[in-house]
């Protein structure tokens, strides 16, 4: 059973090079896909890519997430301008000799010469950033995919558990659906005696009202055609891909084929079993509207 629901939570991360991301994805209903990820400020640029990864795995579904990113600390190059030490150096020692100074000059004196030592920040090559967040984003979703196999395997077992149901109420229609006609017939029959009228049975106007109801309260085509959708849904819940649209679309068709077996059978225990299916197919249709 591959069905999958809109609802789940995951959480990722990745680390490289003294970087360090994390990602939480959570995801709720909603027909269409719909994403929305927060970074930050300064890697806003990279928000179409990452959704493009979320969109590749999920088909449905209103998905948030944050993405942290946390740079390492300290600096990544310290350099000294080399040309302006020499020269530096050489005028001291020059300085020194004419003076007749001791040459005591060291390294350590070069740190107090101003502007000889550069420190820059550190800095990340933003693709390499890129990287680390896609695969922080990949790790989260996996986690995000997983919760929403398990809430889909739940979700079937109940609405399987409810076709079935509706599977007997259906029987239970088609054991009725013979009844109707001749209890009509009785029942016209014996309304028209009650007046004084005789020989009815064979009476044409009597036949051909006998007749005019059979073919309305007719409900065959109907029978079969939701014992042929409760086929096709089971077959749905086996596939792989989403199948959430295809369901809902099913049941709007479980719904007008009841609605017209109600309104054409005219008979109570066949409209006992009409809103017994149609309260089933309600918590079906509430089911659904979270699978993916």
């Amino acid at each position: 059973m591959a069905l999958k629901s809109m609802t789940g939570f995951g959480v990722g991360s990745a680390r490289a090079k003294g970087v360090r991301v994390t990602v939480e994805l959570s995801s709720v209903n909603r027909k269409q896909l719909d994403v929305s990820l927060r970074l930050p400020s300064s890697l806003t640029g990279f928000e179409s890519r990452l959704q493009k990864v979320v969109q590749e795995q999920l088909s449905r579904g209103r998905v948030t997430g944050t993405i942290l990113v946390e740079m390492p600390e300290g600096v990544s190059e310290v350099s000294i301008d080399q040309k302006h030490a020499a020269a530096v150096v050489e005028t001291l020692r020059a300085s020194a000799k004419r003076l007749k100074l001791t040459d005591d000059l060291s390294a350590s004196m070069l740190l107090k010469i101003p502007g000889l030592l550069t420190v820059q920040a550190a800095e990340q090559n933003p693709e390499e950033l890129f990287q680390y967040m896609e695969k922080a984003l990949k790790a989260a979703l996996k986690k995000l995919i997983t919760m929403r196999s398990l809430e889909g395997k739940a979700l079937a077992s109940d609405i399987l558990s409810r076709l079935t149901l509706l599977e007997t109420l259906l029987e239970n229609i088609k054991a009725f659906a013979p009844t109707v006609l001749a209890k009509h017939r009785k029942k016209l029959l014996k309304g028209l005696e009650a007046s004084g009228l005789t020989n009815l049975s064979s009476d044409e106007r009597v036949l051909k009202e006998i007749a005019m109801f059979g073919e309305k309260s007719d409900i065959t085509e109907e029978i079969t055609r939701l014992t042929s959708h409760i086929k096709q849904f089971r077959s749905r819940l086996r596939l792989a891909e989403p199948v959430g649209r295809e369901l809902d679309f099913l049941v709007q068709e479980f719904l007008r084929e009841i609605n017209t077996i109600g309104s054409k059978a005219n008979n109570l225990e066949i409209t006992q079993q009409v809103v017994a299916f149609k309260t089933e197919l309600e918590r079906i249709r509430e089911q659904i509207q979270n699978v993916e």
